[in-house]
């Protein structure tokens, strides 16, 4: 069996899914698949200090714009010098693994992984490096000698990509999805289950792992206008806290914290409001209008701008009156669907995804037999 590393990193959860859907993928290809955090490869100091750092830039407003646009997409000496300080946490860690887990294959969707996997790979030769980002413009630090293939969801990031290394091997591909979001419940279903009134108007509330933006007063604010509101607080126990607080005065809104509930809320919803990220993709797929929230800074702004660009969402400030007025606005203007796609477009929205991996792998050199068209559950192989 071949192996496959697939190199994550735990800020947020964009690149875990991510990492999700490609070892999915990779399983139903008779692969075996290993997920390790790039973060945890800093050593337990090292990764507390690279989550806390960041996020203190994005708690000061403008700090991590500044960081983003003037050095990470510069590729600027401090942005190098951090990329190398993260590297010599990383490598020996990583060497270690790998000498006593060899892959085959490894897919980095985390920069400092790809980063640090470049810097070894000249010591496993038979190994094949592929880079995944998901972002519209990826910075400086996502590109790197000893790359075979890097996977790109826009043509936007192709360029990106030859911007810091013209001519490298780029290949475009679609936003890889979790499985359960090809098959939500009706909307029917899904409201019943939740005690939510089939006529009533609904959202749902979220913004990434974290639970960025002033959520708890825009769920209130919503549910204060006769909006039943679903909202989700992720792994913020602070948010999940003043949500749950809320509640008890609002019978309308509906509080969770970190939950895999996520495609039954969405086929529920009328409408999702969230920040840019993985969300919108899977938003897309059960069928269902986006309301983007302004409040991811760096790559998150060109990233918004993307989604915008894709259809089927509009864009407010998070102030919570801001908010309201546009849920409302995209609620009556009649274009907020009430059903899930139909089940045809889910199922080319898979084989579309499969068929560019297949794309991907056979460009890699590691072309193999085709995904079973039942699609990758049905392999039915452990994780």
């Amino acid at each position: 069996m071949r192996r496959a590393l697939l190199l994550s990193g735990s800020l947020g959860m964009g690149h875990d899914v991510l990492a999700q859907a490609c070892a999915t993928s990779l399983r139903a290809r008779g692969w075996g698949t290993q997920t390790l955090d790039a973060m945890r490869l800093l050593g337990r100091g090292g990764s507390s200090a690279g989550e806390a750092v960041f996020r203190a830039m994005l708690a000061l407003p403008g700090l991590y714009d500044a960081f983003h646009f003037a050095a990470l997409r510069a590729g600027s000496r401090l942005a190098l010098l951090a990329d190398q300080a993260a590297c010599r946490e990383m490598v020996p860690r990583l060497r270690e693994h790998l000498d006593a887990h060899p892959a085959d294959l490894v897919i980095s969707v985390f920069s400092t992984g790809a980063s640090a996997v470049s810097r070894l790979a000249e010591r496993y030769p038979a190994m094949t490096h592929l880079v995944f980002c998901t972002d519209v413009t990826p910075h400086r630090l996502w590109i790197h000698r000893n790359v075979d293939l890097y996977l790109v969801t826009s043509r936007a990031a192709q360029a990106a990509v030859a911007r810091y290394q013209p001519g490298a091997p780029v290949l475009v591909v679609p936003v890889p999805v979790r499985e359960a979001f090809y098959d939500p419940p009706a909307q029917a279903d899904a409201r019943a289950a939740l005690g939510i009134a089939g006529r009533a108007r609904c959202v749902l509330i979220m913004s990434g792992a974290w639970g960025l933006g002033p959520l708890a007063d825009t769920a209130s604010a919503l549910a204060g206008a006769g909006l039943q509101v679903l909202a989700v607080a992720g792994r913020n126990a602070r948010l999940e806290r003043r949500l749950r607080a809320a509640a008890q005065h609002q019978r309308r809104l509906h509080v969770f914290g970190f939950t895999e509930r996520i495609p039954a809320l969405m086929a529920a919803a009328d409408l999702v409001i969230t920040s840019s990220g993985d969300t919108c993709s899977e938003a897309r797929l059960v069928g269902r209008r986006l309301l983007l929230l302004d409040v991811v800074p760096g790559h998150g702004r060109d990233n918004l701008q993307h989604e915008l660009e894709l259809g089927d969402a509009s864009v407010t400030s998070p102030r919570a009156s801001d908010v309201l007025r546009n849920a409302l606005a995209a609620l009556e203007d009649g274009s907020a669907p009430s059903a899930p796609l139909t089940r045809p477009a889910d199922r080319r929205s898979r084989e579309a995804w499969e068929a560019s991996f297949s794309a991907a792998l056979a460009r890699a050199g590691l072309g193999g037999p085709p995904v079973s068209p039942a699609g990758p559950a049905a392999s039915g192989a452990p994780r």
